[in-house]
């Protein structure tokens, strides 16, 4: 199974959310919030070459000389999530002889940036949370709500609570 960056970062985000998108429910293209995102990435960072896909998988926004990853975030809402998206995207790339050893959150809308590296553990922690994905995903039925304050700006909120 192809373990999408995404598809991390839903995993800290809402099981359910995981579970939709990787069955093919997406509700991500008809999200306001989502098409901000997408502004927000588009007019940032207009110099580096970015949306890097690697192994038809993971889609890193982009790499500074091939040193530091940075992955663009709109606000730091959901930070453990966009933590561990980027200690992922380090994995991944480590796993396929890429030595890129630091990350960086860029939040640009607030002036602010992130540093993320692997630290000790983390690779276990990865390993399981990525045989975790893999249950979830193939579960019969989709996980039950989750309803926190993050739901309400979420893509899915109508076809979940509707």
């Amino acid at each position: 199974m192809r373990i999408t960056g995404t598809m991390f970062y839903y995993y800290f985000v809402c099981h359910r959310k995981l579970w939709c998108f990787s069955n093919h429910i997406t509700l991500e293209n008809e999200s306001e919030r989502v098409l901000l995102g997408k502004l927000l990435d588009e007019a940032s960072y207009g110099r580096e070459h970015k949306h890097i896909l690697i192994d038809e998988t993971v889609n890193v926004d982009f790499i500074k000389d091939w040193k530091v990853l940075h992955e663009v975030k709109k606000s730091k809402s959901i930070e453990e999530a966009s933590i561990w998206q980027v200690k992922y995207y380090l994995y991944f790339l480590n796993q396929r002889g890429i030595n890129i050893n630091k990350g960086i959150l860029d939040y640009p809308q607030i002036k602010k940036r992130e540093e993320v590296v692997l630290q000790n553990g983390d690779k276990e922690k990865i390993e399981k949370i990525l045989g975790n994905i893999e249950d979830i995903v193939s579960q019969e039925k989709m996980p039950s709500l989750i309803n926190s304050k993050i739901c309400k700006s979420c893509a899915y909120y109508e076809y979940c609570y509707v």
